[in-house]
């Protein structure tokens, strides 16, 4: 139990009307009669040695990863990484680097098709080489740590370069956190920030416009292929031409070979290419000059969904290539972008089960008043850690009201603490507010902390009829595994199922099914 588990079930334990001098002698109890062996003290310790260790390593590792990564593409080169480790202890131990390579690739099978790390895979892959070598694990991690940071050399301009580019890229998660499952908007705003910005500051000042187009299946001219390019942002001065447009497979471009190959294409002279689509047909001749870069967009499994592309036409230098440097950042620019996209599709897919859950329960528990769903969102600044967003309101009429606004801090909503101590243990809380019973279940993620919650409300009742309670109880189950399966979905640690490849995007099956298919599933296993 970690603090606030211990204390909720400490309170659970004594009841909301229990006495001061009560608690007093129960916690005078506890202290008096609790006691640990000598083998418990030791467990213990070392599980919190343990704990700290790995979150040690994990800082460490990151911190590597971002040394390495210079430009902030998101991932490094497998081979580079390997090549480099094969010269470690002058290449002793080239074949724990190959059998730990080689379980590398079984646990993230898109590494032998593309052959980037990201820093998930960087952390499993030198772990997985520390576990190979003999001796202590963790004097090997901070051997090869040392080792590898002694291979790169950034300078001061460097190192501040990354750093500004970082705060860029977190800027778009950021928008996407805080976007609530409503819009992409904020997240299209976040990524052309980020573009200029970094022309601006590292790209000698260019005027740039930038796109992002998503992969659709083409259901309305199949015959001029199965799959289109839908521009669906696009920065403010090329929206009149751009935003909306659709780019088929038989039209002028380079995007198509971009998805297909999945990797950069830069066009440096676009006015000698002669494959180059021009959406501005008004477009003189001489603003037909400069560069165009195209990058696949993809997602935690490496397969495409859509691109992002920049060009320099509407600026009137003469030197307006782009630089590798800039490539680069374009790449984290995707990756980002990727998982802000997909951030925003998970909590959609989430919503719509929930949607789903509680048009099975209205009917089967008539006692239940109201139920209400939150988001989790994290704070807007240090005095504020999180924020709960009220998504959805249901009352016992199956009537569901969808929200836009709303948000509950802590500090503000006292009577609504109990929302708050739901998230912080993320255990169940049962409490009765102004006559009003409440139950309030969190919804957790894939590490067991809540990412929303439920607030039921129950009336004057203290409890529901046992029926209705097991409807109850059933229909959070399967809501909750339907959540972490669609969680599941987009980790780039599990292998995707059921997804449209002709469509490449993860975000295709109904959500709401899920509900019902957990819920047939537990039926066949009670047969």
């Amino acid at each position: 139990l970690n603090l606030p588990q211990f204390v909720q079930l400490m309170e659970t334990f004594v009841g909301e009307d229990i006495s001061l001098p009560t608690v007093e002698r129960l916690i005078a109890f506890i202290k008096e009669e609790y006691n640990q062996t000598e083998v418990e003290k030791m467990e213990q310790l070392e599980k919190i040695q343990r704990i700290s260790r790995l979150a040690q390593r994990k800082l460490l590792l990151e911190a590597l990863f971002e040394k390495w990564d210079s430009n902030a593409s998101g991932f490094l080169d497998l081979e580079e990484v390997d090549t480099v480790l094969s010269t470690f202890k002058e290449g002793m131990e080239k074949e724990a680097m190959r059998e730990a390579k080689k379980h590398l690739c079984a646990h993230y099978p898109q590494l032998s098709r593309v052959g980037k790390l990201s820093p998930k895979a960087f952390q499993t892959f030198l772990e997985l080489v520390a576990s190979e070598f003999t001796g202590d694990e963790d004097e090997a991690i901070d051997n090869l740590v040392e080792f590898l940071t002694g291979t790169v050399e950034r300078s001061s301009t460097e190192c501040l370069q990354s750093l500004t580019r970082r705060t860029w890229l977190h800027n778009i998660q950021q928008a996407a956190e805080t976007s609530r499952a409503r819009s992409m908007v904020p997240v299209y705003k976040a990524v052309f920030k980020a573009l200029s910005q970094d022309a601006e500051a590292h790209g000698d000042n260019k005027k740039i416009s930038a796109y992002i187009a998503l992969l659709e299946q083409n259901q309305v001219s199949p015959e001029r292929g199965q799959i289109l390019l839908h521009y669906v942002a696009c920065t403010a001065d090329d929206a009149p031409y751009v935003l909306n447009q659709i780019l088929y497979r038989d039209m002028k471009g380079v995007s198509f070979a971009a998805v297909e190959e999945g990797k950069p294409i830069h066009v440096p002279r676009v006015q000698l290419h002669g494959n180059i689509h021009f959406w501005n047909f008004d477009r003189p001749v001489e603003e037909t000059k400069g560069s165009l870069v195209v990058l696949p967009l993809h997602d935690a499994h490496w397969r495409a969904f859509g691109i992002l592309g920049l060009d320099t036409l509407r600026d009137q230098c003469e030197q307006t290539i782009f630089l590798t440097h800039e490539i680069s950042f374009y790449q984290g620019v995707c990756h980002a972008f990727s998982k802000a996209y997909h951030h925003i599709c998970a909590l959609e897919n989430i919503l719509q089960t929930t949607v789903t859950a509680l048009d099975w329960l209205y009917p089967r528990a008539p006692s239940i008043h109201t139920v209400v769903m939150y988001l989790v969102e994290p704070g807007k600044d240090e005095t504020c850690d999180y924020a709960l967003c009220k998504m959805i309101t249901t009352d016992h009429t199956g009537r569901k009201e969808i929200h836009s606004s709303p948000v509950l801090l802590r500090k503000e909503n006292l009577l609504r603490h109990y929302l708050f101590k739901c998230v912080d243990s993320s255990e169940v809380i049962c409490i009765s507010v102004c006559g009003e019973y409440h139950i309030a279940v969190p919804l957790r993620d894939l590490s067991g902390q809540a990412l929303g919650l439920f607030d039921i409300s129950v009336g004057h009742l203290q409890k529901l009829p046992p029926h209705e309670h097991k409807d109850l109880q059933k229909m959070l189950k399967m809501a909750q595994a339907a959540c972490s399966e669609i969680l599941k979905i987009f980790s780039e640690e599990t292998k995707p199922t059921y997804v449209l490849e002709a469509e490449h995007v993860a975000n295709l099956r109904d959500a709401g099914i899920l509900f019902h298919r957990f819920m047939l599933q537990d039926l066949r296993e009670c047969v």
